[in-house]
């Protein structure tokens, strides 16, 4: 890791402040964290990160690159051994907010355009047949509809209706979807009582706990949550 003197330093001589130097900075950790969880492009941690502008996710990524927490190779950015060093500390981070701070989200956290753009990545149609599978996400409290698109695996979100038959349809509030998505809640409980409903062929809906992967957080959470 890069230790030379950064204009913002808590100077200090201890091994804790000069990781802060490093990563204290806003932004710099949740970059982190979609690094660890497989996001590589620019446009595609731009697109993770809305509230970030795009000159200071470039002023970000130029700051970890100098320090040695990733590589940018070609067009993508690659955590160094250094970097993947930090994963535990990041889901550790996640794992001590997770008993008091998951209540419903707040207003200005229940972005479901934000919400289907961290599920796309983690949809596993590998054991259905076909080399294109249509995933429709439609919100009780979001007026827009969002489609999950994967072909031969790779998925991409569409805004619009990209004319393929839906295969599985999965409907439910904002709060609700997203406290699925992150282990605070079961997919099972939550569609039990119908406040998640799931709809398509009965070879996908019985398949939808494993077709739908949770964040990469959500098995901390749901252990925190269970201890507290």
């Amino acid at each position: 890791m890069d230790q030379t003197t950064s204009t913002h330093t808590y100077g200090q001589y201890c091994p804790i402040t000069r990781a802060l130097d490093v990563l204290g900075d806003r932004w710099c950790l949740l970059i982190v964290r979609d690094l660890i969880c497989g996001t590589t492009r620019f446009n595609d941690l731009a697109r993770g990160l809305p509230g970030l502008s795009r000159s200071l996710l470039a002023k970000r990524l130029r700051q970890l690159e100098r320090h040695g927490v990733l590589d940018h190779v070609r067009e993508n950015y690659l955590l160094t051994e250094a970097g993947r060093e930090l994963e535990p500390v990041v889901f550790a981070i996640g794992g001590w907010g997770a008993p008091g701070a998951f209540d419903d989200p707040r207003d200005a956290e229940r972005d479901a355009e934000l919400l289907v753009w961290s599920m796309h990545s983690r949809l596993d149609t590998s054991e259905l047949p076909g080399d294109r599978h249509v995933v429709s996400m439609r919100f009780t409290d979001d007026p827009r509809d969002f489609w999950i698109v994967l072909e031969r695996g790779t998925p991409s979100v569409c805004l619009s209706d990209p004319g393929y038959p839906v295969d599985l349809a999965i409907g439910g509030s904002v709060s609700t979807l997203y406290r699925v998505w992150l282990g605070a809640e079961s997919l099972t409980h939550a569609i039990k009582p119908g406040t998640v409903t799931v709809e398509g062929s009965r070879a996908w809906t019985r398949r939808v706990t494993t077709i739908m992967q949770l964040s990469p957080i959500a098995s901390i959470v749901t252990e925190q949550r269970s201890r507290s």
